[in-house]
Order: C-alpha cells, then structure tokens, then sequence
C-alpha cells in the first residue's frame, strides 16, 4: 500500500482483532524531522494513550494493534517530544525563499516517513516535498 492522508488516518477506528479500543484524535511526528512516532488514541473508557507508529498495522478500514497492552498511558510524555499534527494543521509552509501555502494534510508513507505535505495555495491542493520545509502557526487577527 503506497502512501495515506493522515487526516484519513484518523478517521479509522484502532481495533485489536475485531474489538474496537478507541480512535486516533492526532498524529505525533518526531520533532526534528518529517516522521510519524504515533497516534495520541482516545479510548472506549474516554482516556488517551499513546499507540507507537511501529507496532500499528493501518489498513483499508482500521489501525490494527496485535495488543491492546500496546496503548500506553504516558501521552505527555510522547507529545512534549514532539509535534502534533493538530497544531500544525492551518499554518503556513514555508521554505528559506517563500511561503507555499497553508498545511491541510500530509501524505505518510508505510514506514512513518511523511512523503509530502498537503498545501492549500491559490485555491487548489499541492503537494510540497518535507525536506527543508517548516511549519508556522498564523493565528487570524
């Protein structure tokens, strides 16, 4: 399977066999580059645990875990080392030149690696290569 929008990601339920354990309400990447760590999962008792990019299995219709021992209770500590993709999502893109656009989406490859950014410019959806690019919230005033 090639790469998947993360924002489709999070609209999959994560299940261990076929027991639904929650859902994913963000998408962590490692703080120093383009890479998913893992999913910040909201869990049938409303609690959030971390699921470790690694040992998910997403597929057509869910993130499969071989154990639902895998959610961890410690999402603090896996969101101070990293960077949400709910807080990237409606910052602006940019490279050392120019602005390219507003983040909407990322593409993730099946090893973790983003492949490219969903940017929103001129009306129409681009897709920006990760290398060399940052990420920067402009709130509306």
């Amino acid at each position: 399977m090639g790469p998947r929008s993360a924002i489709e990601l999070l609209l999959l339920p994560v299940r261990h066999q076929e027991i639904r354990l929650g859902r994913p309400v963000d998408v962590l990447l490692d703080a120093a580059a383009w890479r998913v760590i893992g999913f910040v999962v909201l869990c049938g008792d409303e609690s959030q645990r971390f699921l470790v990019y690694a040992t998910a299995d997403p597929r057509e219709d869910e993130i499969a875990v071989p154990s639902a021992l895998l959610l961890l209770d410690d999402v603090d500590f896996y969101r101070g080392r990293s960077r949400s993709l709910r807080a990237l999502l409606g910052g602006t893109v940019a490279n050392a030149q120019q602005d390219l656009g507003v983040l909407r989406d990322l593409l993730i490859a099946p090893d973790g690696t983003v492949s490219a950014l969903m940017v929103e410019r001129d009306g129409g959806m681009h897709e920006v290569e990760p290398a060399g690019m940052r990420t920067e919230y402009v709130s509306a005033a």
